[in-house]
């Protein structure tokens, strides 16, 4: 019993300066950006929508390896586009549309030439309108969880408390009829 009113009378640990890990990170709420892929037996292509900027990733399916050289033409939903290379990032290209997609499917056709190897590649976009984007998810703290827990620790000696004096008053009254 001594154990249990020590835990809840003493406080809370606290690491002393210099051995906190600062504040914890903030949990990433937004949704992701919208992205395809299209994959042929030669390459693997992946964009990445951010606004009217298409980003691409495209790799070798065989090992993986960056296509850092090749030419890579969209069509996407009747308009043909040529991807330039993404400035700072070698192995990255990049397309910027007219105008952002719509809510919808988008049917995405890729041309990719890379040295003497042409492939045709397809793959899908799908656009979901944004629900909910001004809602911030509720993270759970550590001061939230220790509180449940002395409140739930506080709740089992009241009720070690209670069960003892009624097993007392009973040990009497049966001791005064004896």
């Amino acid at each position: 019993m001594s154990l249990i009113a020590a835990l809840l009378v003493s406080p809370l640990a606290r690491a002393g300066d210099g051995h906190d890990h600062g504040d914890a990170p903030a949990a990433a709420t937004g949704p992701a950006l919208p992205r395809f892929a299209a994959v042929s037996e030669t390459f693997e292509l992946v964009g990445v929508l951010n606004g009217k900027q298409i980003t691409l990733y495209l790799d070798r399916a065989a090992d993986n390896a960056p296509v850092t050289d090749a030419q890579i033409e969209l069509e996407i939903a009747g308009a043909k586009l040529k991807a330039q290379k993404h400035d700072g990032h070698e192995d990255a290209y990049e397309v910027v549309l007219a105008a952002a997609p719509k809510p919808g499917v988008l049917p995405i056709t890729a041309t990719v030439t890379a040295g003497q190897e042409v492939d045709l590649l397809a793959g899908e976009l799908d656009l979901h309108e944004a629900a909910h984007t001004d809602e911030v998810a509720h993270v759970h703290s550590w001061q939230e969880y220790a509180g449940w827990a002395a409140a739930a620790v506080a709740a089992l000696v009241v009720l070690t408390l209670v069960g003892r004096r009624v097993a007392a008053s009973r040990q009497r009254r049966l001791g005064a009829t004896a």
